[in-house]
């Protein structure tokens, strides 16, 4: 086990993080990137995949960004007909998120490749392995919650 206390080993933890992370996003980058989008795009897509009817307010809670930040590409989105946004029915000030089907489409593409690598990454490990990622994760996640 690594002991994470000093400067070199918390760097080289940072590198593994990177690289892991280069290594999860590349391949749907490419994806994207042939459709002229890119990792902003998946991000929002990905959310309103997991939570159809997602409203604009919460996906920028979700993203933790500006509504300025996410205008461009969200309009992008719709203006490629992969997204589609809808009032919602108890009020009507509220813009609902969908995804088209050729939205849907694309998001499953780029799920598979990643559910792949993780599968992969994990296919031969032992759980712990797996519950400490998942651990790991949850308490950056938190830790960036509780800091905004």
């Amino acid at each position: 086990m690594i002991d994470l206390k000093s400067d070199a080993e918390l760097r080289a933890a940072m590198e593994v993080f990177f690289q892991a992370y280069r290594a999860f996003t590349a391949k749907p980058d490419q994806m994207l990137a042939e459709r002229g989008l890119a990792r902003v795009h998946h991000r929002i897509l990905f959310f309103v995949a997991l939570y159809p009817g997602l409203s604009v307010k919460a996906l920028l809670s979700a993203l933790g960004v500006s509504k300025q930040a996410i205008h461009a590409p969200l309009r992008q989105l719709v203006e490629l007909q992969l997204v589609e946004t809808r009032v919602a029915s108890h009020d009507k000030r509220v813009r609902e998120l969908w995804l088209t089907a050729t939205g849907a489409e694309l998001e499953l593409a780029l799920h598979r490749e990643q559910a792949r690598l993780l599968r992969d990454a994990f296919a031969d490990g032992p759980l712990a392995t797996r519950d400490g990622w998942l651990d790991g994760n949850r308490r950056l996640a938190n830790a960036e919650q509780a800091e905004a």
